[in-house]
Order: structure tokens, then C-alpha cells, then sequence
């Protein structure tokens, strides 16, 4: 499996996926806070539906690319041996309950400043600060010396058809049975429900997790080298991480915001995650601005500027912290059926949920 794509091909194909990942996002407001939201406030399942749907697909599309041996889901960051439980426990729970403080998650704060958010711009900063501090400054040392600390070790890695593997199942009956369950059930629960046959349901269900599925192709597949001529070593082209990657939205940040400020530095160079961050900006802005949805929109009080500044900072913490948000691991992440992706879903959801009922409170008790 080798590639002579170069590395603008790969580049500028991320940045595709991610404008158009951007444009679904605008145009179907495809928001997981909104979904968690919709949910406590009113039992409303429709965007958590497509939350879901997305996953669904995100793990059926990943499964036919690495059975057709396009892809080794095993080279991705998610499927390690180490299960860091309290990293993701307590980074999906500081996240879920900064996406409800800052209004949404870390795809959806590009989409906002796309339609013109200058809170968002603020939440951006702020978040991709914070992420540069958990992975490489204090917050990282704390992380690392504490937090990752806690970790279970699967010698034969943490997803779940490894598991049932371990467990004394045939890999290949594992492997189609979790894809299956996991994958199928959540599709299936997702359409079998009459009300969500929407277009706009649909189509972010069906566009996010493809968005997915093509991010793994173009890094996985098109971007993978057998062998690196400057390192003789096994590599893809242009990921921060040195492994495949797909959609994922807190590190990138950080990412970008340290490209901006090293620009003179001829050695940083625009990456994977960088590109996919200015894909969903650009195709954000393109439709609302296609649409006339465009709108600048600023901090209504000082309340809400706080809300919002420690809603970001606890994102950038719980992201990095969990390895991801609520599309890089529960979509991306999910989609490689690892247990620590999972459990960090699990705990975003939990955190926001848990938030959106202390706000609720609040409001019932002031008025």
C-alpha cells in the first residue's frame, strides 16, 4: 500500500473534506451540544439522532476501507494498548461541560465563526491556548506525571473486536460482529425513526460521517508512505502525530494558532489538522454567506463573556486531556471501535448534560 500522492495533494484534499464538513455543519446545524440540549430541555432525539447516525455510518464506511486494506484502523491513535481511564473520563466530562459554558464543541465553534461569531473567535483563542498548555506546557506535566498515570494495559490493543479477540473469538468473526452491532444498531436506530427522515437530518448524519470516512482515506490511504526516503521508516504524509488521522478539532487548534504565531519559522509547515481547520471555517462561511445567513454576533454581557472564556479553557483541557472532542472521539475515535473513544462520548455527554441541568435550575430559581 504505497502512494505517490505529494503532500499539497493531501493537504488540499483534507481541506476539501473539511469545507465541506463545514458547509453540512452551517447548513444542517449539526451541533452535539444542541443535541445533548434538545434532549434534557425537551426530549427531542432529533439531533442526537444525527449525532448517532453519524457515528453509525462513520464506523460502517471505516470498517469497509480497512477490510478492503485501504486503511489499518491499527495505525491510528485511538486502537493503543494503554486504556487511560481517568484522562478520559475526566477530559470528556471537563469538555462536555465547557461546550455547554462556550455554546458548543469545537467543530461547531469554527462553524460559528464561519456564520460570524466573534464569540467564537474569543473561544477559539482561548481554547487553542489552553490545548498548547495541556500537551506541552504545565498542564501537560500534570497530565502526563498524573492523570495518564491510571492506565489499564490491553497487549493486544483497546477496541472492542481486540477484546472479543482476547476473549476467544475468531478475529475476523470479532472484527464483523462489533462493526455490526455497534455500527448497524446505531444506523438502524437512527432510520427506523420516521420523524428524523428530514433532509437536513439526513444529510448531517449521512455528510458527517462520510466526512469521516473520506478524512481516513485521504490520510490512511492516499497519504501513507511504506517507507519515508529521508527515514526508511513507515509514514503519512503531513499528520501531527506521524500516524493516519481524520476530523478532529481541539490539538488543530492549537495547531493553527501556533502556525500564526511562528509563521517566520520556514520549518512549521501546514499540517493535516491545520488544513481541516480552515476547511470548515471556509465552507462555514460559504454557505451562510450563500444562504444570507451571515450574521456578526458579540458577547451579550459580562456574564456571558465568562461563560463563554471558562467554557473554552475547559475544552481545550478536556480535549487534549480525552484525546479529543466530541467529533474526534465520538465520531472519529468512535469509528475505530475503540473503548477509551467510547467511554469518552459517554463522558462528554454525562458533563454537558449534567450542565444543562444546573443552568436549567438556575434560570427556574431566578425567575
Amino acid at each position: 500500500m504505497e502512494t505517490a500522492v505529494s503532500s499539497s495533494t493531501i493537504l488540499w484534499l483534507a481541506f476539501v473534506v473539511a469545507f465541506l464538513f463545514g458547509a453540512i455543519g452551517q447548513k444542517t446545524s449539526f451541533c452535539t451540544m444542541g443535541a445533548v440540549s434538545d434532549i434534557v430541555n425537551t426530549g427531542d432525539w432529533g439531533r442526537m439522532r444525527m449525532w448517532l447516525l453519524a457515528i453509525g455510518v462513520a464506523i460502517l464506511g471505516s470498517a469497509a476501507l480497512h477490510s478492503a486494506g485501504l486503511i489499518d484502523l491499527g495505525k491510528s491513535i485511538y486502537r493503543t494498548p494503554g486504556f487511560t481511564w481517568l484522562s478520559y473520563l475526566l477530559g470528556g466530562t471537563c469538555f462536555g461541560i465547557g461546550m455547554v459554558l462556550a455554546s458548543g464543541c469545537g467543530s461547531k465553534t469554527l462553524i460559528r465563526i464561519g456564520g460570524g461569531n466573534l464569540k467564537s473567535v474569543v473561544v477559539f483563542l482561548v481554547l487553542a491556548v489552553v490545548a498548547y498548555i495541556t500537551m506541552r506546557g504545565v498542564l501537560g506535566v500534570f497530565r502526563v506525571n498524573v492523570l495518564d498515570k491510571a492506565v489499564i494495559t490491553f497487549p493486544g490493543g483497546q477496541d472492542l473486536p481486540a477484546l472479543l479477540t482476547a476473549a476467544g473469538m475468531s478475529a475476523e468473526t470479532a472484527f464483523r460482529l462489533a462493526v455490526l452491532v455497534i455500527g448497524g444498531g446505531l444506523t438502524a436506530f437512527c432510520l427506523l425513526n420516521r420523524e428524523f427522515w428530514t433532509l437536513d437530518n439526513l444529510l448531517g448524519g449521512f455528510g458527517i460521517g462520510l466526512a469521516v470516512v473520506a478524512g481516513w482515506y485521504v490520510s490512511g490511504h492516499l497519504g501513507y508512505l511504506a517507507e519515508d526516503p529521508e527515514t526508511l521508516q513507515e509514514a503519512f504524509l503531513t499528520t501531527n502525530s506521524g500516524r493516519m488521522e481524520s476530523l478532529t478539532f481541539v490539538a488543530p487548534q492549537a495547531y493553527t494558532l501556533e502556525l500564526l504565531m511562528l509563521w517566520s519559522d520556514t520549518s512549521r509547515k501546514v499540517t493535516f489538522a491545520i488544513a481541516t481547520v480552515l476547511g470548515v471555517i471556509a465552507g462555514s462561511g460559504a454557505w451562510a454567506l450563500l444562504t444570507r445567513n451571515f450574521r456578526w454576533e458579540g458577547f451579550a454581557s459580562v456574564e456571558d463573556t465568562a461563560s463563554h472564556l471558562l467554557g473554552a479553557a475547559l475544552m481545550g483541557f478536556g480535549g487534549v486531556t480525552a484525546m479529543g472532542c466530541t467529533v474526534g472521539q465520538g465520531i472519529t475515535g468512535f469509528s475505530t471501535l475503540a473503548l477509551g473513544s467510547i467511554v469518552t462520548f459517554l463522558a462528554i455527554v454525562a458533563g454537558a448534560a449534567a450542565t444543562i441541568r444546573i443552568q436549567y435550575w438556575r434560570l427556574l430559581r431566578g425567575a
